[in-house]
């Protein structure tokens, strides 16, 4: 009898420890991403490339291959811990390495990072937000069946849209049980028309600050810019379309 309470005991204090360590990668992204944006907001800014773009360009020069490592890896931690700067990352992989190579790197490591966010939040939340959701009902029951019926479509348009904050484009797959898979392909095909297009400022940051002037991100929202990105979501959002316009029909 005795030894029957002893195991029960331990069970009891075994089961906070397993959900410390179960949460444990998304406690470390948070903890991470707010001491990040407290005291890394003016070191990855665009002063901070100007004042140091010299030297990086002499680095790049002698060591390329030690650059594009050194890149990739601090892009990948600042989309990961959704640290201040990813805009300035991006412009920087144009300046450093061209429109071509800047955007594929800029893309992998979006990607990578992304895909961290995404594993985070599924191990940390995976079984306790899955019972909830499974429990649901009203919107979050819509959404969920919205996603499962169309996530391709959907997980598209989360990454067209450029109104949808990336940690959001990030999370909310995790958190209604998308495929890791699709979101994985998804997110590197979806980011690529705003990777060419901040890509494309970095090309021509150095006569930017020539002139003593900052990079112009709101280039985004110019209609020649925007126009063919909302042309993207249509085009990602027409078999949404067509699938309710065919149900009510059915119906």
């Amino acid at each position: 009898m005795q030894g029957r309470v002893t195991k029960e005991m331990s069970k009891m204090s075994e089961t906070p420890k397993r959900g410390i360590t179960r949460h444990l990668p998304l406690i470390i992204v948070l903890v991470i991403a707010l001491i990040g944006a407290a005291t890394l907001k003016d070191h990855l800014s665009f002063d901070t490339l100007r004042d140091n773009r010299e030297v990086l360009m002499a680095f790049r020069d002698q060591n390329f291959i030690g650059l594009v490592g050194l890149f990739v890896g601090i892009y990948i931690l600042i989309v990961v811990f959704s640290l201040p700067g990813a805009a300035v990352a991006s412009v920087t992989g144009g300046f450093l390495f061209g429109l071509t190579t800047g955007t594929a790197l800029n893309v992998l490591a979006a990607t990578i990072g992304a895909s961290g966010i995404f594993l985070a939040a599924r191990l940390g939340l995976g079984e306790m937000l899955t019972s909830k959701l499974e429990a649901a009902e009203g919107r979050v029951q819509m959404l969920k069946r919205a996603l499962r019926q169309n996530e391709i479509e959907v997980l598209l348009l989360l990454r067209l849209v450029p109104a949808v904050p990336f940690f959001v484009a990030n999370l909310l797959p995790a958190l209604v049980g998308v495929r890791f898979g699709n979101f994985l392909w998804t997110t590197a095909l979806g980011i690529i028309p705003g990777a060419i297009v901040f890509t494309w400022i970095g090309v021509g940051v150095g006569e930017v600050f020539d002139r003593g002037e900052d990079p112009d991100l709101s280039l985004l929202w110019e209609p020649h810019v925007i126009g063919p990105l909302l042309g993207l979501c249509v085009l990602a959002a027409m078999p949404i379309i067509v699938k309710s316009l065919r149900a009510k029909e059915a119906s």
